[in-house]
């Protein structure tokens, strides 16, 4: 089981570095192949919402056949055929086309082993096992800023890319060798399969669904796609210097993730916490707004702060857990995965559409306009949010 789990680490540091590389990228592919910033944020947007419609599908197969061949064979057909697309891409359509079938290939990476902590580990170690994957994989977020800016400049996009395809099918081959499923669940007798029908009548998810679709977006969609275009025109900031900023954004989302699941634990006040981090966000980005000509300096630090304090993804996905039962498990995390991923992924597309409606404003103002979208739909989720009725100690759903 270790051994399998290294390999879904793997794998998803490679579902991190995809969902953010394309930032990096920008200048080189604007040069090349004449795709600017809209082109990347729809991109971007497709990427998320394949990942997302896949949650459903890949539900169903963890939860009858297993995260052994579901992750394997999606991300070693997909995953690994998207990455070779991208590298022979010369227009947008073949972007939009790799782009989706890397986020059908990554769907099920993270998800796989959210599916064996929830069956495999105690009920209360989920947000801190969940936080530790998320910040293990979260090195691939690194791996898609500075290190790939210099393997880009020092062997070209094109290698790089058809490289990728041959590590992401290696990890694919390796889930299929190492990678054990837990042990089918014993359903009480007349107890069916179930579906997500059911999780939908779980009154109790509902506010969480809300606060779940806002949560990603803004530090997905600033880190993935946004930083970039926004450092090279505020800033004039090369493809080098753009590394430097999203790595720094990047170690704080790291950082978060590793961070809020033991706090989630020593606390037990999941709402709190939930709330503050993504209160923090907000803040953020109401700076951003409100404060046009920062430097260079405060914009990194702000990003930072989005990045670290929005970090909170594992702990929602332990609070959606508690109302989940066991044969729905794989359905249940997927099916909190769609909502936040498939957040992340609307963002993307409605954000691109903001900036190109600012045309012929200030680029700050374009930019600007781009986070007041992103704060402007957390305070909403974040309100529907705090009517969650809270739990006081964690330990007392177990």
């Amino acid at each position: 089981m270790k051994l399998g789990l290294t390999f879904v680490v793997l794998g998803y540091v490679l579902s991190q570095f995809y969902r953010a590389f394309l930032a990096v990228l920008a200048p080189m592919l604007a040069s090349d192949i004449g795709v600017g910033a809209d082109v990347l944020s729809k991109a971007a947007g497709f990427w998320f919402i394949a990942f997302a419609l896949m949650q459903f599908p890949v539900g169903w197969a963890l939860d009858t056949l297993g995260p052994k061949r579901t992750s394997s064979v999606l991300l070693g057909i997909c995953g690994a055929g998207g990455a070779a697309l991208f590298g022979f891409a010369q227009g947008p359509m073949a972007i939009y086309a790799a782009m989706i079938l890397i986020g059908i290939g990554c769907a099920p990476v993270l998800m796989a082993g959210y599916y064996i902590f929830a069956r495999s580990f105690a009920p209360a170690a989920f947000a801190t096992l969940a936080g530790a994957l998320l910040g293990a994989g979260s090195f691939g977020n690194l791996a898609s800023s500075l290190p790939l800016a210099w393997a880009a400049e020092a062997f070209g996009w094109r290698e790089t890319m058809f490289g990728l395809a041959g590590a992401t099918l290696l990890v694919a081959l390796a889930l299929a060798v190492f990678l054990r499923d837990p042990p089918p669940v014993e359903r009480a007798e007349g107890e069916g399969r179930g579906s997500f029908v059911d999780l939908f009548k779980t009154r109790a998810l509902w506010p969480i669904f809300a606060m779940m679709i806002v949560n990603y977006a803004p530090a997905a969609g600033l880190r993935g796609v946004w930083a970039g275009p926004y450092f090279g025109d505020v800033f004039g900031m090369d493809a080098g210097g753009i590394g430097r900023a999203t790595l720094i954004m990047g170690c704080a989302m790291i950082a978060g993730a590793f961070l809020y699941g033991p706090i989630d634990r020593i606390l037990g006040r999941r709402k709190a916490l939930i709330a503050f981090g993504n209160g923090m966000v907000l803040l953020c980005l109401i700076i951003f707004i409100a404060v046009p000509g920062l430097s260079r300096g405060a914009a990194i630090a702000l990003l930072a702060g989005i990045g670290f304090f929005g970090a909170t993804y594992p702990v929602l996905i332990g609070q959606a857990r508690e109302n989940c039962p066991p044969h729905l498990m794989g359905r249940g995390v997927t099916l909190m995965n769609f909502f936040g991923i498939g957040g992340a992924g609307v963002m993307q597309l409605v954000t691109g559409r903001v900036f190109d409606g600012q045309e012929g404003r200030l680029i700050e103002a374009q930019y600007g306009a781009v986070f007041l979208t992103f704060a402007i739909v957390l305070a909403v989720g974040l309100s529907i949010y705090l009517f969650l009725r809270p739990v006081a100690r964690i330990e007392q759903n177990y």
